[in-house]
């Protein structure tokens, strides 16, 4: 069983409503699920549940393995009670993992796909100091990572799903720049940043996770999109 749902968080600002819907969504489909697995005459043998680096909140330039304890604020606030929530799956021996998701790097969704048009015009920069460091990951590893936890039957609890090389938004922003052959001379101050997106901002954009993918590296996983310049080939 593979369970990713959750309402997106970078769908307008956070308003009380929009940070609550953000919360119950994972909470109520993951205790719907995880009681109904436990309750099943025959539970499936895994299940592999999303979270994401947002549990390690914003901790600069500090390397973060899955023995990390929590983060603060509103993101870590929510993949704890998240996680906690596939309590009723793991006693009822079903193995549990985990799964930390960093920003998931695709042109057809997501963050990624947002960037590109700013960027393909030449307006794209730094965000900020350009400081923070954003864990990434490839659409297609993550797929990869996900079919590598459910079949590795030593990998239970969090695991990283992150590429190893984690790389400042500076980093990022330079990469895509190259990639796609185009100037990144316009920053997006701190300030405005927070206007525009409020507390989103200082929660995504500005805060710095630099997470490392110890468990998957320990039982072997490969990444096709090691480094973020590999993620971003082909994008011209």
């Amino acid at each position: 069983m593979v369970h990713l749902a959750g309402d997106n968080i970078s769908d307008g600002r956070w308003t009380a409503a929009k940070k609550s819907q953000i919360l119950q969504s994972r909470i109520q489909s993951t205790q719907l699920l995880c009681r109904s697995l436990a309750q099943l005459d025959t539970p499936p043998r895994v299940l592999v549940s999303a979270s994401a680096v947002g549990f390690y909140g914003d901790r600069g330039a500090e390397v973060l393995t899955e023995d990390s304890a929590a983060g603060s604020g509103f993101l870590a606030e929510v993949c704890q009670a998240w996680e906690e929530n596939t309590e009723p799956a793991r006693q009822a021996g079903i193995r549990c993992v985990l799964l930390r998701i960093g920003v998931v790097l695709s042109p057809q969704g997501g963050a990624l796909s947002k960037m590109l048009p700013p960027f393909r015009l030449g307006l794209g920069g730094r965000i900020g100091s350009g400081q923070q460091f954003i864990s990434w990951i490839t659409l297609n590893d993550l797929v990869a990572a996900i079919d590598h936890c459910l079949e590795n039957t030593s990998l239970s609890g969090p695991v990283n799903a992150v590429a190893p090389g984690a790389v400042t938004n500076l980093e990022f922003t330079r990469a895509l720049g190259k990639a796609l052959g185009r100037p990144t001379l316009f920053p997006l101050p701190s300030l405005i940043a927070k206007l525009i997106f409020g507390e989103m901002a200082e929660a995504t954009l500005l805060a710095s996770t630099r997470a490392q993918p110890s468990k998957l590296a320990a039982t072997g996983f490969r990444f096709s999109s090691p480094d973020i310049h590999t993620a971003f080939t082909g994008l011209r």
